[in-house]
């Protein structure tokens, strides 16, 4: 198979570019990663030495592609479908890329730094910077909730690379922070979650729930 996919259904990285795939049907071949085992890290390891994940392999074009929004940019370009997750019109194509960067920074990134906390031990905790990334999800949340009180999805009419984003930072995040007086964030969640893509993406993830650390 031309294409193979090195990723962990729970990582939420992972999951953005997983929904690319699921939105247009893509075949590819799948290496799920397991970073705690030597073997498995080593293999990500060879692939690409920064050793995260999700990471893309063309065999038919003998590239490499790291980084899930390049990843999803990367489909778009060589292996297209129906869901056109990054839309031709130019305008529209640059107001997605930045909500996908709106998603990944404001939303996925201090979502990332409080679990993170959660996983240190008792001496090592950070809790000004948990405070900051709480501080910055508020603000985030307000703005999306401005953004999406009447939108069906991120950009546009139709679903993107933004919603892609959204989808797994939302979900996350909404476990760390919840949206509270955010109605509009709360509702475009339940629609993501109601997407096919994302239905499956989560049903895939569920046996690894148990990771997701806890207070």
């Amino acid at each position: 198979m031309a294409l193979e996919l090195y990723f962990h259904p729970f990582a939420s990285f992972c999951q953005k570019a997983l929904i690319a795939f699921y939105e247009n049907d893509t075949p590819f071949e799948r290496h799920v990663v397991d970073l705690g085992d030597d073997a498995s890290r080593a293999g990500l390891n060879k692939l690409w030495p920064i050793t995260k994940f999700p990471v893309l392999r063309d065999h038919a074009r003998q590239q490499t592609i790291p980084e899930s929004s390049i990843i999803v940019e990367y489909l778009t370009q060589y292996y297209p479908g129906p869901s056109r997750l990054i839309p031709d019109d130019p305008e529209l194509a640059i107001e997605t890329r930045f909500w996908d960067r709106y998603f990944d920074l404001y939303v996925h990134e201090p979502m990332q730094k409080i679990v993170g906390d959660r996983l240190r031990p008792a001496e090592k905790k950070d809790s000004f910077g948990v405070d900051a990334a709480r501080r910055l999800l508020t603000t985030a949340y307000g703005m999306i909730d401005d953004r999406m009180s009447a939108r069906t999805w991120a950009v546009g009419p139709s679903f993107t690379l933004a919603d892609c984003a959204a989808a797994p930072a939302l979900f996350y995040a909404a476990k760390v922070q919840p949206f509270g007086q955010h109605t509009n964030v709360a509702a475009y969640l339940d629609r993501l979650q109601e997407r096919k893509s994302y239905a499956r993406v989560l049903a895939e993830a569920a046996p690894y729930s148990s990771l997701f650390p806890s207070e």
